[in-house]
């Protein structure tokens, strides 16, 4: 047995595409397929994920075949704890990784790429020129406010108010001021410890709920931010820490999604609008609001569009020689 990889990053997060080993899954929704993959075959996502092959912050993409009609190509995330149901990174590398393999029709200037993630369709732009794929961007699903100023009391930070937003994935979403914090002077490690005691806190007392499907009713993480809003021309800053305390190096595609929808509901930004979003490594992704909708609650939300730009990095072949039990991953913090 053996697994074939296209690895990428965006924004410096990476992305391993799984091309190859994995048997053949049963017909049913994404959502189906998920927990097939969860409960039958997560020995694989530990092979592919976990050390001595990845990391405990690698992150992969298994492609599906897709159940919505006029899908392209369909998706499965993984990382350290299981499995996402959207990935805004994955979808940017996923994008241009579909135009350069021939998964799509290339089309100049602009090449449509439907990805069918757990959360629902995701329409990836990918611009083509001299029939070479570069920057993405991409409409996420209906993305709203769940829940805004809520407060906890939390060791030993003291009192923090946060809001819970959808971007595919439910996020609190808090300024990191609150902890004590600041981009730029304190170590990635200070945010992390941050950012998992509010996720571990809001899970226990808040736990965000759905309106389409339940299984969509989880919180992801968390995404500490240092206040700004991203317009004129000066990125704001954010951390995303999300599944068992993993750290993303990119702004965070479902997260940017998800400060849009909080944003546009404080009334902090019109549609057409465009802002900045900026990682802890440096790289940024652009946001802004397509249009505004209504969910099937009643509910008002938008529809986000994020741009961002992935990389190739390798390709590799990995199998497990018999005997090697620590080969089947294991993870070192």
């Amino acid at each position: 047995m053996s697994l074939t990889v296209v690895d990428m990053h965006t924004g410096g997060e990476p992305v391993r595409i799984v091309t190859g080993g994995y048997p053949p899954l049963p017909k049913g929704t994404i959502l189906e397929k998920r927990a097939h993959v969860r409960d039958t075959l997560d020995h694989l996502r530990r092979l592919l994920i976990y050390e001595p092959r990845g990391h405990f912050d690698m992150y992969g993409a298994l492609l599906v075949e897709p159940d919505l009609p006029g899908g392209d190509l369909a998706v499965l995330f993984m990382h350290n704890e299981g499995y996402s149901t959207m990935c805004g990174h994955a979808v940017i590398a996923l994008g241009r990784y579909a135009v350069d393999e021939g998964l799509v029709a290339r089309v100049e200037p602009v090449t449509t790429v439907n990805i069918e993630c757990p959360c629902g369709m995701v329409v990836a732009s990918v611009e083509v020129k001299d029939g070479r794929a570069g920057a993405v961007s991409f409409e996420s699903v209906p993305s709203f406010l769940f829940a805004r100023d809520l407060a906890v009391d939390l060791e030993p930070y003291g009192r923090i108010v946060f809001d819970i937003a959808y971007g595919g994935a439910f996020y609190a979403l808090a300024e990191c001021r609150q902890f004590g914090l600041e981009f730029g002077r304190n170590r990635v490690r200070d945010f992390v410890d941050a950012a998992t005691a509010l996720t571990d806190r809001v899970k226990r007392e808040h736990p965000p709920a759905h309106p389409d499907a339940e299984d969509l009713g989880f919180l992801y993480g968390t995404i500490l931010t240092d206040g700004g809003d991203g317009s004129g021309g000066v990125p704001t800053r954010n951390v995303c820490v999300f599944a068992d305390a993993e750290v993303d190096r990119s702004p965070t595609g479902s997260g940017v999604t998800a400060r849009l929808a909080a944003m546009h509901a404080r009334g902090g930004i019109a549609p057409g609008e465009t802002r900045l979003f900026e990682s802890i490594v440096g790289s940024r992704f652009t946001g802004s609001v397509a249009r505004t909708l209504v969910l099937a609650d009643g509910r008002p939300g938008i529809a986000a569009r994020v741009g961002g730009r992935a990389h190739y990095t390798g390709r590799a072949e990995f199998w497990l020689e018999e005997g090697d039990e620590l080969g089947r991953g294991f993870l070192v913090r």
